[in-house]
């Protein structure tokens, strides 16, 4: 369908509200179609017909969620132009470790670099933190009328992380984008400054092999994984401690190809590797090691860290000594709190934020004052969050479109706010009786997807945060946590004090209340005591 040169818009194949759906978005400027990433599972929707679905593929960055369907694109369409920038262009084969991918996948850009696509269109790409090599990428389109220029943001980090440098403000400031579109992976939650999230991890991993425990840390192979590694080689709390520190097959790859890309990154992290070994010598404390199947079975023995793909079956490293498994917030399950179900694992989760913060999200928003906004890259809910910001609402034309969806972007001078799905609003009582206050809500609440995590176990915590008071509902595990700092004495047979009451549920196979929620004081005809009872 031919379109009018000055017509601006964005089909959205893939949005990001989950890791498998992954971020593929087409932008048509007039007749000319740029795809930006391609990290759909089901490729199907680009395949329809002969002909290729965009003119030129442009890759923010080498994340299995951005990236998925890059090589099966290629091969089906192999003449169509894929570019990335140099190191993405390089990171690009981890995410096909099984399979040989053709060196003409991709061709490299270099950051700050105009190239024109056509006459009309050019690209330009500015580093974006979060992973060595993204980018934020510039299309400038230029028609006989005006100037159109469209910012996609990719994965981006104002903050310095441990292999790389956060997104610079002043890079982009002068930019003025028409249309940004921008991941709001964290939604409104505002996060500690990356060297507390750093120091909290060190503490909680000493402590563990302080305790005697093997940790196991599931990670995306690419970018966390070698984060953590880097901090294990550097921080006080572990430098030239004996401990050994284990990372699969899929890992180590990675961490091979970060010591081929040496030379791009930040020169703080070149000159430490003049003096020791970024990732591998055994001569250095930690140290650091490739698993061989030799090596899976004696885990456990001694405590020792161990880092695998988040895809793995963790159980098969876990099978004797006392275990901790750290997880990242966002990506604890349910699936995997069954894993402490095996008696010798506990399960914890940790922050280590490689995606901006809504802090630093609006900062950014703030300084490039587009007129369109597409947020995508994060759960529906968090991505209301973000829409319904009344300091956004005010400013710009704000979209977050779910996934296989048309969003027009009409340019001009007259601000018209497109309807945004607002987040349902909950109107309360207080009431303040002497030494009590209750806060009544409508039954409709539990509506949201999200009162179940909020409401699970009846207990909530308050606190101030300027003027407002924000309210929290307390987990599952955060309970756990704290009984498991120490169970009170009790003479009483009950479910508290039993050797198979875990995570507020029965692990007994012979209990009729076998895997379901019980209460600390219940009990059952096949109770046993803790040793200590």
């Amino acid at each position: 369908m031919i379109q009018s040169p000055d017509q601006l818009s964005c089909y959205t194949y893939g949005v990001g509200h989950t890791d498998n759906e992954g971020i593929c978005l087409l932008i048509h400027f007039g007749n000319d179609r740029v795809l930006l990433d391609c990290g759909l599972n089901d490729l199907q929707p680009l395949l329809i017909g002969d002909q290729p679905p965009a003119d030129w593929v442009i890759c923010s960055h080498a994340h299995r969620d951005h990236t998925r369907g890059l090589l099966a694109l290629h091969k089906a369409f192999p003449e169509l132009p894929i570019y990335a920038s140099s190191v993405t262009s390089k990171l690009l084969p981890l995410n096909w470790l099984d399979t040989r991918v053709p060196e003409s996948l991709c061709q490299s850009l270099e950051w700050r670099s105009p190239l024109k696509l056509n006459r009309h269109l050019k690209v330009e790409l500015f580093p974006a933190g979060h992973l060595p090599g993204a980018a934020c990428i510039l299309l400038t389109y230029s028609t006989s009328k005006r100037t159109y220029k469209l910012l996609y943001t990719g994965d981006f980090c104002l903050s310095n992380l441990q292999l790389v440098e956060g997104l610079s403000l002043e890079s982009i400031r002068g930019i003025a984008p028409d249309v940004l579109i921008v991941e709001g992976s964290y939604g409104t939650s505002r996060h500690p400054h990356r060297r507390h999230q750093e120091k909290h991890l060190m503490e909680r991993l000493k402590k563990a092999i302080d305790n005697r425990q093997s940790v196991l840390l599931p990670v995306p192979i690419l970018g966390l994984a070698q984060e953590i590694l880097k901090l294990l080689r550097s921080h006080y709390q572990f430098t030239g401690k004996d401990l050994d520190i284990w990372v699969d097959k899929a890992v180590g790859a990675a961490c091979d190809r970060y010591l081929d890309i040496l030379s791009y990154l930040p020169a703080s992290v070149q000159n430490f590797a003049k003096h020791q070994a970024l990732f591998w010598d055994e001569r250095v404390c930690p140290r650091m090691g490739q698993l061989s199947s030799t090596q899976i079975s004696k885990l456990g023995q001694i405590p020792a860290i161990v880092m695998t793909d988040s895809l793995t079956d963790l159980s098969r490293y876990c099978h004797s000594g006392p275990w901790l498994i750290l997880v990242p917030e966002q990506q604890y399950t349910d699936d995997l709190a069954s894993l402490e179900s095996l008696g010798n694992i506990e399960l914890d989760t940790y922050l280590l934020a490689d995606h901006s913060d809504s802090r630093n999200t609006t900062q950014l928003i703030h300084n490039l004052r587009p007129q369109h906004i597409i947020f995508v890259h994060g759960s529906p809910n968090y991505l209301a969050d973000l829409t319904s910001l009344e300091e956004l609402q005010n400013r710009y034309q704000l979209h977050s479109p779910d996934q296989n969806v048309l969003v027009d972007l009409p340019l001009g001078e007259k601000f018209i706010q497109p309807i945004i799905p607002r987040q349902n609003q909950y109107d309360g009582e207080l009431n303040e009786d002497n030494s009590l206050i209750t806060i009544t809500l409508p039954q409709s609440i539990t509506g949201d997807s999200r009162w179940q995590n909020f409401g699970d176990t009846g207990i909530i915590e308050a606190r101030w945060q300027g003027e407002e008071l924000v309210i929290r509902g307390v987990t599952q595990k955060e309970l756990l946590q704290q009984g498991n700092q120490g169970r009170k004495r009790t003479d009483i047979d009950c479910c508290n004090i039993c050797y198979y009451y875990r995570n507020q549920r029965c692990w007994n196979q012979a209990s009729p209340l076998w895997g379901f929620k019980v209460t600390a004081d219940g009990c059952c005809p096949v109770f046993e005591a803790l040793e200590q009872y």
